[in-house]
């Protein structure tokens, strides 16, 4: 691999096929890759079919991607974000998800002590989430996605999408506060 190669070299020379420039995009952006996918799905083996197929996808469509509208690293997030969203509809028939009363306070506090605990410790809390407080969470935290755009990636209402994020904070300060 060459150590000279930059990014938008790489994106170059994957985009006419060198295996070089895909190899090193790959080892660049494998290990982000994979926690996104790893943040989003309950085990090892639906990450590792996600960023598969996330690389299949990444890699098919690279004439796709416009540096004048991102970057590499945000566009290649969307597209595992989308792989493990068809993972996680292909293995579950329906997303249980419940509108929020909006009469329902929120509260929020910051914790000092979270640096206290390890990235592999919050991976293990986000991923034993029930499913659509995971799936939202990520989107909404990680990825950026707003209420309105996740409403309409996964076919449920803004409100829903409010919910569960509320709800899976909710779920993951307690979580933390045992932990702390």
């Amino acid at each position: 691999m060459r150590d000279s190669l930059s990014e938008k070299d790489a994106i170059s020379g994957a985009k006419k096929g060198d295996y070089t420039s895909q190899r090193y995009l790959y080892e660049v952006y494998r290990t982000k890759w994979f926690m996104t996918c790893m943040r989003y799905l309950p085990n090892k083996a639906d990450a590792e079919d996600a960023l598969q197929n996330g690389l299949v996808q990444i890699f098919s469509k690279l004439d796709q991607f416009n540096p004048g509208l991102g970057e590499f690293g945000g566009w290649t997030s969307r597209i595992m974000t989308n792989e493990c969203i068809l993972i996680i509809r292909k293995n579950q028939k329906k997303m249980v998800t419940q509108e929020l009363s909006n009469d329902l306070p929120v509260f929020y506090r910051e914790e000092s002590a979270l640096d206290k605990i390890s990235r592999e410790d919050i991976l293990k809390i986000i991923q034993k989430l029930p499913t659509g407080y995971r799936i939202i969470f990520n989107m909404y935290v990680f990825e950026g996605y707003s209420h309105k755009e996740i409403a309409e990636q996964l076919e449920i209402s803004e409100g829903t999408s409010k919910s569960q994020l509320f709800k899976a904070r909710k779920m993951l300060q307690e979580a933390l506060e045992v932990i702390i």
